[in-house]
Formats: structure tokens, sequence, C-alpha cells
């Protein structure tokens, strides 16, 4: 709880460290009482940078560049993600709790109810799924990943005998863009991180 409230911090201690340094130049650099300008011994171009990204900084006139709640067009997202997290949450639970639980052992075929939740609300919405279906579904299995022996996933048991494993994720990215085109690009890029 405390490293978040830390960061969140962080950018004000920069903008402050930055304030002092830019104020200690202020005072260090000597002000040309003429009206041709002295070659000052600090660089001219820090002080420039200084003193016009400290307005900048300060100003009030310039809108944040972050998110408001109290933005109409935030604050619609802010509830299209809700809806849509309450919607695909249940199947990411259900998911990771049959692949990362002891409820099944490598191998070992899903239950009736279990595989027709996620024949219908994963693997009916994969890119591919006439493809990774074939001739026929006969089970869906979890097993651990040929090439990447630490993970488990899920697998089509076709009803040649034949298996080819499919990302859940894939699935519910499809399904996602299936339901909520106009945010799902956003939805995705916020939640489904590699």
């Amino acid at each position: 709880m405390a490293a978040p409230l830390f960061l969140r911090g962080v950018p004000l201690l920069r903008l402050r460290l930055h304030q002092h340094r830019c104020s200690a130049v202020a005072i260090l650099t000597p002000r040309p009482q003429s009206a041709v300008p002295e070659p000052s011994t600090t660089n001219p171009d820090e002080h420039k940078s200084c003193s016009s990204q400290s307005t900048a900084t300060l100003s009030a006139k310039d809108p944040p560049k972050y998110p408001r709640l109290t933005d109409l067009q935030y604050r619609k997202w802010k509830d299209k993600e809700d809806e849509i997290l309450r919607d695909v949450g249940p199947v990411i639970l259900l998911t990771k709790d049959i692949l990362h639980s002891d409820r099944y052992k490598d191998g070992e075929c899903l239950t009736s109810e279990d595989e027709k939740a996620v024949v219908e609300k994963l693997l009916s919405y994969h890119p591919h799924s006439s493809d990774k279906i074939g001739c026929g579904l006969d089970s869906i299995m979890v097993d651990r990943h040929p090439q990447f022996i630490c993970s488990r996933c899920l697998f089509v048991v076709r009803i040649d005998g034949g298996w080819i494993d499919f990302s859940y994720q894939k699935c519910l990215r499809a399904y996602v863009r299936f339901r909520y085109p106009l945010h799902a690009d956003k939805f995705i890029r916020k939640h489904f991180k590699r």
C-alpha cells in the first residue's frame, strides 16, 4: 500500500527538484545591467529551458494531460470498462481456476459443465475455431504445452484422437471485439498485456 502512494508523489518531487534547480540557476546567473546582454558563465540554454518549463508546468491555463473523472468521455469509458469486466470476469476466473488449481491433473478432460462453459464462452470465439475443432470436438483437456513445459493450457481433443492447443486469451480478445467493437482496442491494450 505504501509503494503506490509513494509512487504517486514521484512526479511532484521531480517538479520541486526541477524548480529548485531553476531558481538556483536564476540566482547564480548575473543579470546584465546594459542593453547588450553579457555572456553568462552558466549555460543560457539551460536557463531558458528552466524558466520556460517551470512556467509551462505551473500555468493554470493549460488543461492537465491526464483524464479527469468529471470528463464525460472518460466517465463513459470507465462505465463501459466496468461493463466489459463484469461480462468477461467470470469466464477469466473459471479459466484460471481450471488451469492453475488442483481441480484437473495434466492430461485430464474437463467435466461436462466446465467443458460446456469453455466451448460456449471461449472456443466459439477463437479466430480459428473451425480449424481447431477440425473433424469434430470430442472433449476439452488440460495439459502442459509441448513447447512451453512450464505453462498449462487448454486443448481441443478431436473425434479422430488428435488434439491441439488454443489460447483462451485470443478467444477473450475476439469476444471483446465482437461484443464491444467501439471500446475493444482500448480495453485489450489495458487488460491483456503481454
